[in-house]
């Protein structure tokens, strides 16, 4: 990085900061991870200022840009968390939960792992990478060195087998 564009960063790191702030509701935590997944970007010359608009304009727009992008992860982490809970009908979280409740997610949390251990390995990794890690399929595809299409693959049939092991099993129900 030029020494001209770390002094422009520098006297602009408050200014980014509040914007980052605004972008992310004021939740301090996601407005860190904001600005510095921005600064992690022009780091890594994933984007560079083309002098079409001012510096500084150009810096709010990485970071509104990045702040969209970890929303949009977040999101879709969420609903995914959320129809998971909803299927074992744990949607209302209390932060405090009974101990009876604690022993009930604890048993679903460990029903999820045996579920997840049961998937074949290359199923298992990429709903690692997309579920845990906050991986795209693209990116999971890099880290996996395989093609994207063989992901989106083992994406939807390890999504589908863990839905299927998840099912009640009607016969042992009472």
């Amino acid at each position: 990085m030029e020494r001209a564009t770390a002094d422009q960063l520098e006297a602009l790191h408050p200014d980014a900061f509040g914007w980052a702030l605004h972008c992310c509701a004021g939740d301090h935590a996601r407005a860190e991870d904001v600005l510095q997944n921005a600064y992690l970007k022009l780091a890594q010359q994933r984007t560079l200022h083309d002098g079409r608009s001012s510096f500084k304009t150009w810096w709010f727009g990485v970071i509104r840009l990045t702040a969209y992008e970890e929303f949009r992860r977040l999101r879709y982490r969420e609903s995914l968390l959320g129809r998971l809970l909803l299927h074992f009908g744990a949607a209302e979280q209390d932060p405090s939960p009974s101990p009876a409740r604690k022993m009930e997610l604890d048993e679903r949390t460990a029903e999820l792992r045996r579920c997840l251990a049961q998937l074949p390995a290359r199923q298992a990794e990429v709903l690692h990478l997309v579920f845990y890690q906050d991986l795209t399929l693209n990116e999971a595809a890099e880290v996996l060195r395989v093609s994207l299409g063989s992901v989106r693959q083992h994406y939807e049939r390890g999504k589908a087998r863990l839905r299927s092991l998840l099912q009640p099993d009607p016969i042992h129900e009472t």
